[in-house]
């Protein structure tokens, strides 16, 4: 397993956006558990995407009624566990603040939105009938790791590798810390297509917000040679 701990890409400006998207989403999941199991459980099925309901345009839960399409960008800011929050917002504080520098805070902001839309537009597509809540930053920050493969390909990521009792810490380039990941999400996601997220976790949410912000980067990105 292999995880990121730090790059070594430093930024010119303060990444107030990248700051302030991990303040919310931290927020929303410490509100979400204030109110005990039946409380966070009934928060995650009102506010979470529900790709049947997208897909019908009918609400599955009138008890806990929502607008349908508001949990496009509500669901976003959810999160199922500890560990799934600090585990994205471990990788939106090492990836987003360099493309929130390269990008500037308005498109920076634009551009996550879009590729958490995108991360659930494939989920939907390959799961409409899914009926189960599906929430987490995950999609949208994938969409930050594919611009970051583009734009800074070869900077050096801290990364601890642990492979059953082997355990090292290297500075790995970035291109192949985030081609391992990818790899890895789009092997899953085979497994789960036509079944929902398998194992609990929306492996084609990851491919399609990563596979946005790679191909947006790829053919709009400005002088990108320069910036290796």
């Amino acid at each position: 397993m292999f995880i990121p701990l730090k790059d070594d890409n430093p930024t010119r400006g303060t990444p107030y956006v990248t700051f302030a998207l991990i303040v919310i989403n931290s927020l929303v999941y410490l509100y979400s558990i204030s109110g005990g199991a039946r409380a966070f459980q009934a928060f995650i099925f009102q506010y979470g995407l529900i790709p049947v309901e997208i897909t019908t345009s009918v609400e599955m839960t009138p008890q806990l009624s929502s607008p349908i399409y508001f949990t496009f960008i509500s669901s976003m800011f959810m999160h199922g566990s500890f560990m799934h929050l600090a585990g994205n917002m471990l990788y939106l504080w090492i990836f987003g603040n360099n493309i929130e520098d390269y990008l500037g805070k308005t498109k920076f902001l634009l551009f996550y939105i879009l590729s958490g839309f995108a991360a659930s537009a494939l989920f939907i597509l390959f799961d409409a009938d899914s009926q189960i809540p599906l929430v987490g930053a995950s999609g949208a920050i994938a969409g930050v790791l594919g611009a970051y493969l583009v734009l800074f390909p070869n900077h050096k990521v801290l990364t601890l590798i642990f492979l059953f009792y082997f355990i090292r810490l290297a500075h790995i380039p970035a291109k192949i810390v985030l081609l391992i990941w990818f790899g890895y999400q789009l092997l899953m996601s085979l497994g789960s297509i036509g079944g929902g997220a398998g194992g609990g976790v929306a492996w084609l949410a990851h491919v399609g917000g990563f596979g946005f912000g790679w191909l947006l980067l790829r053919f709009f990105a400005r002088k990108r040679v320069k910036i290796y």
